[in-house]
C-alpha cells in the first residue's frame, strides 16, 4: 500500500519521541477518561506528560506504536492475546503511575471501569486493541494530507495480513462516528458511570485470498 504512515520502533529518533509524547500529552486533554484520571493540581501539566510518556514508552515496547509522517497523527495498535491477562491490570497496578498521574483514588475508580471495559472484547483468540488513537486539530478533517485515512488504511493492512479483527471503544461521538464511516461495526452502547455514552466496535477484515 502507499502513503501509510511511518511505522515506529525502538530505534526512532529521540527528538521525534519527544515531539510524539508532546502530541500525545496534547491530545489527552480532549480524551474523556484521562481528563477523569488525572490528578488536577499546579502539576497537572506534569501528569499529562508522564501517562504521554508512560503509553509511548510501552507501545515503542509491544511494535505497537504508529505515527503519520508529520507526527501529527498517532495510534497505539496491540496486539492482544484474549487468554491472558489484559496490560491494563498491569498498568493500573503500577502504584507509580498512580503516583505520578492519578493519585490512589482516582486510580482505583479507573481500573473499576476499565475491568468492565476489558469483558467486552473476547477472552481468547488473538486481536488487535486500539488503545489510542488521536489526531492533532490542524491536521484533521479531509486535507492534503489526509493522517486518518492513511492510519485507518495502516490499522487494516495489519488487521488484513494477520487475519485478526480490531476492536476498539470511545466515548467521543465524532470518533465513533469516524470508526463507523471507516468500517467498523457498532457491538454495544454503555452508559459510563460519568454519564457519557462509551461505544464498543470491531472491524473484521476480509479473508486472506
Amino acid at each position: 500500500m502507499r502513503d501509510l504512515p511511518r511505522k515506529t520502533n525502538a530505534l526512532i529518533l529521540k527528538e521525534d519521541k519527544e515531539q510524539i509524547i508532546q502530541n500525545v500529552a496534547q491530545l489527552l486533554k480532549e480524551v474523556p477518561s484521562s481528563l477523569e484520571i488525572v490528578k488536577d493540581d499546579a502539576k497537572k501539566e506534569q501528569r499529562f506528560l508522564y501517562l504521554a510518556n508512560h503509553m509511548i514508552e510501552k507501545a515503542i515496547r509491544e511494535d505497537a506504536l504508529i505515527v503519520s509522517e508529520d507526527l501529527k497523527g498517532i495510534a497505539i495498535l496491540f496486539t492482544i492475546d484474549g487468554s491472558k491477562n489484559n496490560f491494563w491490570l498491569e498498568t493500573w497496578e503500577d502504584l507509580k503511575l498512580a503516583y505520578h498521574v492519578t493519585g490512589i483514588k482516582k486510580g482505583l475508580k479507573a481500573l473499576k471501569s476499565q475491568n468492565i471495559v476489558r469483558k467486552q472484547r473476547p477472552n481468547e483468540g488473538t486481536y488487535l486493541y486500539c488503545w489510542f488513537w488521536g489526531i492533532l486539530a490542524d491536521a484533521r478533517g479531509v486535507t492534503d494530507k489526509m493522517t486518518a485515512f492513511r492510519m485507518k488504511d495502516e490499522f487494516y493492512e495489519r488487521s488484513y495480513q494477520l487475519q485478526i479483527p480490531i476492536y476498539a471503544e470511545t466515548r467521543i461521538r465524532r470518533v465513533a462516528l469516524a470508526y463507523q464511516r471507516y468500517g467498523f461495526e457498532k457491538l454495544k452502547d454503555w452508559k459510563h458511570p460519568s454519564g457519557d455514552t462509551m461505544v464498543f466496535m470491531k472491524y473484521t477484515p476480509p479473508k486472506n485470498k
